[in-house]
């Protein structure tokens, strides 16, 4: 049993994982990563002195909890990419927490997450407005993405070796499986998954960032857009795993042509 201050209020919490320390700054080591030996010593000396010994069960698991801000902000996003939020339509944080069950404030954050983003403009007192978007600024952001990625896809050609590139056939099979099933929301998270890993190859943090940034805008629906159909998914799909054919092979030419045209036509 505890002794001193200890009876005199409630124990206080702990995280999980994290044991209380005894007298001193002495950190109590968990009764689990003591040696069986060293063990059976404690309990004879504790018999000893008369003190009452039992084991005690091992250190919890550390819990891992996703935070709600974090999945309402997934689900918007997914939202945004399937067209469930339209263009020009304002939505109230209150009327879109009753749609996923939970309180205005999760989502009000992570809609001003999607302000920051560009995806919303905050609307006073009403909520937040989905951004317009025209063909000109989807084809002015593919330019960009190819400015950016085109040379890094091509330096990266010239110097990966194929084994590494074929460590990433998963991810390119992971957007021809989304794409099957006409699941826009998880192809997007795909596709922009395979660019990552391609252009973390580089070695660069700064280029990812933005680069994903840019991708993550090219992705969301224009103004009275077409919903994109499972074949032009398909297509853009396969567009992935023949990038990577050209990768391996080192073939330069296919690789640029490859990358343009995917930018042009992946995200319409």
């Amino acid at each position: 049993m505890e002794q001193g201050s200890a009876r005199e209020g409630a124990r206080p919490a702990y995280a999980p994982g994290v044991s209380p320390c005894t007298s001193g700054n002495a950190a109590r080591v968990p009764q689990d990563r003591v040696p069986e030996q060293a063990r059976g010593r404690q309990g004879e000396e504790g018999r000893a002195r008369g003190e009452h010994t039992h084991s005690e069960p091992p250190a919890p698991r550390a819990v891992h909890r996703h935070s709600v801000r974090g999945q309402i902000l997934d689900a918007l996003r997914a939202a945004l990419v399937d067209g469930e939020l339209v263009p020009g339509q304002v939505y109230s944080a209150p009327a879109l927490g009753a749609r996923f069950g939970v309180s205005a404030t999760p989502v009000r954050e992570a809609m001003q997450r999607l302000a920051v983003e560009g995806a919303v403009e905050v609307v006073p007192n009403r909520g937040f407005r989905v951004t317009e978007r025209g063909p000109r600024e989807l084809a002015e952001l593919a330019e960009v993405r190819a400015l950016i990625e085109v040379p890094v896809m091509l330096s990266l050609a010239r110097t990966v070796p194929a084994h590494r590139w074929s460590v990433l056939r998963p991810l390119a099979e992971a957007t021809v499986a989304a794409a099957a099933v006409g699941d826009r929301a998880a192809y997007a998270e795909s596709d922009r998954a395979f660019h990552r890993a391609v252009l973390t190859l580089s070695g660069n943090e700064q280029l990812v960032t933005v680069a994903d940034e840019l991708h993550r805008r090219s992705q969301w629906p224009l103004v009275a857009g077409p919903v994109t159909r499972r074949a032009e998914l398909l297509a853009d799909a396969a567009e992935h795993t023949a990038l990577l054919d050209a990768l391996i092979a080192q073939d330069l030419t296919v690789v640029q042509a490859l990358v343009r045209e995917h930018f042009n036509g992946a995200d319409r």
